[in-house]
């Protein structure tokens, strides 16, 4: 197998709504806003192109983010949640360019999870295999993100994809065809979600 591409795929959009309406994507982390770190992982873990969908406050993010090289696409739906931001992500995937230029697979992860570093996304990234792959990091054995979608089954994630469920419909109906990749050991799932959880950030 030749050099399969495969992009990033950052779901960065969500409001905080839980934590006083601060988006996530501009929560301070190591001194820079919560996605430049994000963007940083995908990368460092072998995504070279790197798709990210903000929603709240998305020009502020532009304007705060450094995020070089990466095409941000704005989700005007993010109130919808986090099926929306994945649509919109799939589809600028989907529509980046002439046929050649579009990705083998999406490596999916969430702005809000930075127990998750390089090392994780690389397993998931290496248990790419063809087109039909259906990938993710568990813990424990219990399946979490980053998640890996080869793009044969983009379109039936898009239309499963509502509300907060993201691709879990759809990873349900194709649990037998999805290649767990134990990550427990190099990374921590927790998600940024309460005032409470603000301690995980530096």
């Amino acid at each position: 197998m030749t050099n399969p591409m495969i992009a990033g795929l950052l779901l960065a959009a969500g409001g905080g709504r839980r934590l006083g309406g601060r988006p996530k994507a501009l929560l301070d982390h190591q001194g820079r806003p919560l996605v430049e770190h994000a963007v940083r992982v995908l990368r460092e873990g072998g995504c070279t192109r790197v798709h990210v969908v903000l929603g709240a406050d998305a020009d502020v993010v532009r304007a705060k983010a450094h995020l070089p090289g990466c095409v941000l696409i704005d989700n005007p739906d993010w109130e919808e949640g986090m099926g929306s931001s994945l649509r919109a992500g799939l589809t600028s995937l989907r529509d980046a360019g002439n046929a050649a230029a579009t990705p083998d697979a999406a490596l999916v992860s969430l702005v809000d999870q930075p127990g998750i570093g390089p090392t994780a996304v690389a397993r998931v990234h290496a248990a790419y295999r063809s087109p039909a792959t259906l990938a993710a990091a568990a813990y424990d054995g219990e399946r979490g993100h980053p998640v890996l979608f080869g793009a044969d089954h983009w379109a039936g994630i898009a239309a499963s994809a509502t509300g907060d469920r993201g691709a879990r419909a759809y990873l349900k109906e194709h649990t037998r065809e999805i290649t767990l990749v134990e990550c427990g050991d190099v990374a921590q799932a927790y998600d940024i979600d309460t005032p409470a959880d603000l301690i995980h950030l530096e």
